[in-house]
């Protein structure tokens, strides 16, 4: 669907992605880089539970999510752009999609958690489904955002085996904790993929990621990220509403039905985080002022992952300072906080003599190899000028 309208860049948007990356470097460092072990920690607070069960709550299974709908908005961008000017861009998304992939491979030789493969492989399912009417993209949506698979298995008494996931998770904890750099750098490359798959199926995000690409995509479709009729309002009755889902489905003790309730709550979460932050960002100066610093880290969402797994890794793995045994919660959330201005220390310079990230750019410039392109589709409009 193709209205010919621009395609500036969404400060919102970065602002949302800068959060969202920043909420999975912390999680990733509460989560001590997947290295769950049973070792006694030497450094420990006594606010440990606390502040794990808190940002379980705010981070775990929204972040990521996030991450995903914007990845549907930009794919949108690009795609329209391109629609716009008369040409195709399915073929050139496919080999964007491939090239994220091989970002995804180097990425899971650090940190057996990566989600770029997993997203370079459902992203391919946009390009069909960006040909469909907005009303039969509505209803996918519907149908996936209810968690199908989990609720079939619950009206059905199906039960899905997890026992291949918890073996291979065994191994590859055993390894962050003890082995070389070389030997967990193998054992990712030959289980990455697949352990990420399985955790996906076992926490109700195997349709869910899907639901949020396809999400992301329809909100680039109608707009709705942009201050334009009565989008603010409708992103007030949005919150508004999930806040009241939220409270309601945390009084409820979801009993047998938690491998499908659970999930549609974390969405739930999830839009109340989005709401709240798009509703206050055009709603209040002094919330854009404040959020606009995460624009630059949002613009760097791929260098930031990427470096984050790298990083992180190093910190927590036994091959480098083997920091899952010696910080407890708390700890290591602070180690996180430093690698996230870290990360936007470095940010902030590299943007003051360059328009994209160091990831940013080469994946521009490979998406686009032997054509010539004035811009990327998402770096146009008034907010996004070369310095």
């Amino acid at each position: 669907m193709t209205r010919n309208l621009p395609n500036y860049r969404i400060d919102v948007a970065d602002a949302l992605r800068g959060i969202a990356v920043a909420g999975i470097i912390l999680y990733h460092s509460v989560e001590h880089f997947d290295i769950f072990t049973n070792d006694p920690i030497v450094y420990t607070l006594p606010c440990d539970e606390l502040v794990g069960k808190v940002l379980a709550w705010l981070l775990s299974g929204k972040m990521y999510g996030i991450f995903a709908m914007l990845f549907g908005l930009s794919f949108f961008i690009m795609n329209d752009n391109q629609q716009q000017k008369g040409r195709s861009f399915s073929g050139r998304f496919a080999w964007r999609m491939c090239l994220l992939f091989v970002f995804g491979l180097i990425n899971v030789a650090f940190y057996d958690g990566d989600i770029l493969m997993l997203y370079a492989v459902y992203g391919l399912l946009l390009i069909p489904i960006s040909y469909l009417p907005s009303q039969v993209v509505w209803c996918i949506i519907a149908v996936l955002a209810i968690q199908p698979v989990e609720l079939f298995c619950l009206l059905s008494g199906t039960t899905i085996d997890h026992s291949t996931l918890f073996e291979i998770y065994d191994k590859t904890i055993r390894l962050h904790e003890n082995g070389t750099f070389m030997e967990n750098a193998i054992n990712n490359l030959q289980y990455g993929f697949e352990l990420n798959l399985r955790f996906n199926v076992f926490s109700g995000r195997l349709t869910q990621l899907l639901c949020l690409f396809i999400l992301g995509m329809q909100l680039g479709r109608h707009r709705f990220l942009y201050n334009e009729g009565r989008n603010l309002q409708i992103w007030h009755i949005i919150l508004g509403l999930s806040i009241l889902i939220v409270i309601i489905m945390s009084l409820v003790d979801f009993g047998v039905m938690a491998p499908w309730l659970t999930p549609i709550y974390n969405f739930c979460i999830l839009i109340m985080i989005t709401s709240a932050v798009v509703s206050a960002w055009y709603a209040f100066q002094r919330v854009r002022n404040a959020l606009r610093h995460l624009c630059f880290f949002g613009r760097m969402s791929l260098t930031n992952y990427l470096l984050q797994s790298i990083i992180g890794s190093f910190i927590f793995c036994g091959y480098g300072l083997a920091c899952y045994r010696l910080v407890g919660i708390t700890y290591a959330v602070l180690i996180g906080l430093v690698m996230v201005i870290v990360q936007y220390t470095f940010g902030r310079y590299w943007f003051k003599s360059h328009p994209r990230g160091p990831l940013e750019g080469l994946w521009r410039k490979l998406t686009w190899i032997n054509i010539k392109s004035s811009s990327d589709a998402e770096d146009k409009g008034p907010n996004n000028k070369k310095k």
